[in-house]
């Protein structure tokens, strides 16, 4: 199975600062890529996880070490970036942004998993809302 995987998800697998359900919804994700699952993510993803690090780490909730196995799982995992996120930008992402009131972020997600015919493995609320009433499917492990 593929999926389309948000940095939401990801990030909890480096900070487990969040409520139990949303612990063990990352966990189940992970398993399914650790299961031989693949996912795929917009190109911004590894930005916004570069966000997150250099945020973490700054706040001391992250140690370099931690952050280079966090790294270092990313690296294992078969996670494809789709190389057109940003064609589509200025256009469908956009479109969905402001019909769904998604952040452009968040709606590039949104477009990838409607364009490839792929459930969306998030822990956003809205954008998890707005995947349901687009007609997408979400991932529950």
């Amino acid at each position: 199975m593929r999926f389309v995987l948000d940095n939401s998800v990801a990030m909890r697998w480096l900070l487990s600062d969040r409520a139990p359900d949303v612990q063990d919804y990352a966990r189940g994700v992970l398993q399914l890529l650790a299961n031989g699952n693949a996912a795929v993510v917009p190109n911004l993803f590894t930005l916004e996880a570069a966000n997150v690090l250099a945020k973490s780490q700054k706040r001391g909730l992250v140690t370099e070490a931690g952050a280079r196995a966090f790294l270092a799982l990313l690296a294992d995992l078969d996670i494809e970036t789709d190389a057109t996120t940003h064609e589509r930008a200025l256009h469908d992402t956009l479109n969905i942004a402001m019909h769904h009131e998604l952040s452009a972020y968040d709606a590039a997600y949104l477009e990838l998993a409607l364009r490839e015919g792929l459930a969306l493995a998030t822990l956003d609320r809205d954008l998890s809302a707005a995947c349901v009433k687009a007609g997408g499917k979400c991932v529950q492990p």
